[in-house]
């Protein structure tokens, strides 16, 4: 599922006349650079969230991926619902079998997400609890809000740097301390026992309100890929690093 519903304000004026997904870097959308990453990692189907222009996406996607890909679109054009309402929303498109991977339409990485997807797919193990029922993609590098992990790499507690607010289902709130603090990558995945617990959320809520409300009772597991180059392309300023990410073959400097 690709999270294209956004209104993008932080790449106002370009968002004044069409979506987020829309905006080209290296002369194609944000949203064909998502799809054949998703291609060659070898998805067939892909749910689309719109609700900001949600007309010019579902033209687009007609015009230039009917042939290429099973794409169904999730419209929230009514209201916005956030990444975890969207989930839901989306459910009725979504297998009850397989996993799900989300991929916001803004993220541009090199990420293994074959690999990222198999980490919750791949339920063979004889070893009871070593498959978790999500998979977050991260990593180390510099933001305000961080994900905090415990040694087993569950997810443990969320952490804004910048306020000092610490959130967690534990209480007492544990010790941060002693928790690796990761930043979130917009890509995850998740398992048909963990999209059934969204049966109990609200119709809008944000998809890491329901990871920190669950991460006691179920596992929801840091994912780390060496030499992971990712952007996410969210403010004027990054389009020409993307330009750069894409025109040197994802690698990001």
């Amino acid at each position: 599922m690709i999270f294209a519903a956004g209104l993008g304000t932080r790449l106002r004026p370009l968002t004044d006349t069409m979506p987020k997904a829309l905006v080209r870097i290296a002369g194609q959308p944000l949203i064909w650079h998502v799809l054949q990453r998703l291609r060659a990692a070898g998805f067939q189907r892909v749910v689309v969230n719109v609700h900001h222009f949600a007309d010019q996406i579902t033209d687009y996607l007609e015009n230039n991926f009917s042939d290429k890909l099973d794409i169904a679109i999730s419209d929230e054009s009514s209201k916005l619902l956030e990444t975890g309402g969207g989930i839901k929303k989306a459910r009725p498109l979504l297998s009850p079998e397989h996993p799900v991977l989300i991929h916001n339409v803004d993220i541009l990485s090199n990420a293994d997400l074959t690999s990222l997807y198999n980490a919750v797919a791949d339920n063979t193990s004889s070893q009871a609890g070593q498959t978790p029922d999500a998979a977050l993609l991260v990593s180390v590098r510099k933001t305000k809000r961080y994900l905090l992990f415990d040694e087993a790499n569950n997810l443990r507690a969320w952490n804004n740097i910048e306020t000092g607010e610490v959130r967690s289902p534990q209480m007492p709130v544990p010790d941060i301390q002693h928790l690796t603090r990761l930043a979130f990558s917009g890509i995850h995945v998740l398992s048909p026992q963990a999209l059934d617990m969204l049966d109990d959320m609200p119709e809008r809520f944000s998809i890491i309100d329901f990871y920190l409300k669950h991460c006691h009772n179920m596992a929801v597991r840091a994912c780390q890929q060496d030499g992971l180059q990712l952007l996410d392309v969210g403010k004027l300023d990054s389009l020409d690093k993307a330009e750069h990410f894409i025109n040197n073959k994802n690698t990001y400097i």
